[in-house]
């Protein structure tokens, strides 16, 4: 008990422990449903309710299209409910296909639907990139020469011939534009052989590495493996910001949200083939935890920490599995080939697939949430 009770020794350390994480997801959900309902509403589609959290309503107002803008009790989450839907699921209603009424979202043409619903995703993806551009325009970029100072005895790069002086040109044929980049690339690649290209004495030198495996702190008490090559930069060298332009700043946003889904796919293949541990999956109360080191570091940490699950988000709802807006995107695209839709009792069939497979992933990550608390 004396483990679970210390992060909350106070009124103040519950509300750090919950406002930061309210804040950050409700302005990713608030942002995906948008996504969903702006397109709607360009291609003519009565929106009867956007909701931000599930269950009964806490607060809502009605405009003036006639629809219901709310707050739900549990703020996991959220939803835009359309004319002719069943459910917050957008299951067609009983006799919706009928298209009697013009507002109707499942009597649009097939790439309108399509289209509703990619959006959604879409916009975390927008949300982030704009967070990002923002963030390496005002804030600025840190940076840091890819410049090896010091090896690490008996560590990968020693084996493999690293030297100090060195300038790690790439890794696997990934650029490395900053010191940074480096643990970035092979944070992943724990127990695998990479090609690292060093720049010594003006000539490029191809390296062959087996990356390393250690664990580190996660930020918030727990442990996490993370593969590493043991190398490091002169600490007199530090970190300095450099501040973009709009267009190389916009570039660079997109660059950070395109590294944050190249790495979670290049995780969850991992994790697929038993390279990586399901352990690393978080759910609910790790994301309140890192949310509230986020805020007690900085704004720019939270902000930042917004941006990574809003990509986070949007991708994982790009997954094929029903009820996730993937999952009527690949209906669709049956749809597409077949000419026609899955019979209602298919649909219905593969939505309770998806709902075992979301609370499957639920429970998992709620576990090594719970286990991680223990750890502490």
């Amino acid at each position: 008990m004396e483990l679970l009770a210390t992060p909350f020794a106070s009124v103040w350390d519950v509300l750090m422990f919950i406002i930061p994480f309210l804040l950050v997801m409700t302005v990713i959900v608030f942002f995906h449903e948008l996504g969903h309902f702006a397109v709607a509403r360009h291609y003519g589609v009565k929106v009867d309710s956007f909701s931000i959290g599930f269950g009964r309503e806490i607060i809502g107002w009605t405009d003036r299209h006639g629809t219901r803008w709310k707050i739900g009790w549990l703020p996991l989450g959220g939803y835009v409910k359309f004319v002719d839907d069943e459910n917050a699921a957008s299951a067609p209603a009983s006799g919706a296909a009928q298209c009697d009424n013009p507002g109707s979202f499942h009597c649009k043409p097939l790439w309108q639907r399509a289209l509703i619903v990619a959006a959604g995703p879409l916009a975390n993806f927008i949300l982030a990139i704009v967070i990002f551009t923002g963030l390496y325009s005002l804030a600025g970029v840190p940076v840091m020469e890819p410049v090896v100072h010091q090896v690490m005895p008996d560590s990968p790069a020693e084996k493999a011939g690293i030297r100090p002086g060195d300038r790690i040109i790439s890794i696997d044929g990934e650029p490395v534009d900053s010191f940074l980049d480096i643990s970035r690339i092979v944070v992943l690649k724990a127990g695998r052989d990479a090609t690292v290209v060093v720049e010594r004495g003006g000539v490029k030198t191809s390296l062959k590495v087996r990356i390393g495996e250690r664990e580190v702190p996660d930020g918030i008490g727990g442990k996490m493996r993370v593969g590493f090559l043991g190398v490091a930069h002169s600490a007199e060298g530090g970190v300095r910001f450099e501040r973009k332009g709009p267009l190389e700043a916009l570039a660079m946003g997109a660059k950070s949200t395109w590294n944050i889904v190249s790495g979670t796919m290049t995780y969850l293949k991992e994790m697929i083939v038993g390279r990586q541990s399901a352990d690393q999956l978080a759910g609910p109360i790790r994301i309140a935890q890192i949310s509230q080191k986020a805020a007690e570091t900085s704004w720019l940490a939270l902000v930042q920490l917004a941006a990574v699950l809003s990509v986070s988000i949007g991708l994982i709802n790009l997954f094929p599995i029903p009820m996730l807006d993937g999952g009527h995107l690949f209906y669709y695209a049956i749809e597409a080939v077949r000419g026609k839709p899955l019979s209602e009792s298919a649909q219905e069939f593969g939505f309770r697939i998806g709902l075992a497979l979301v609370l499957a992933l639920m429970l998992v990550a709620t576990f090594n949430d719970v286990m991680h608390l223990f750890q502490r």
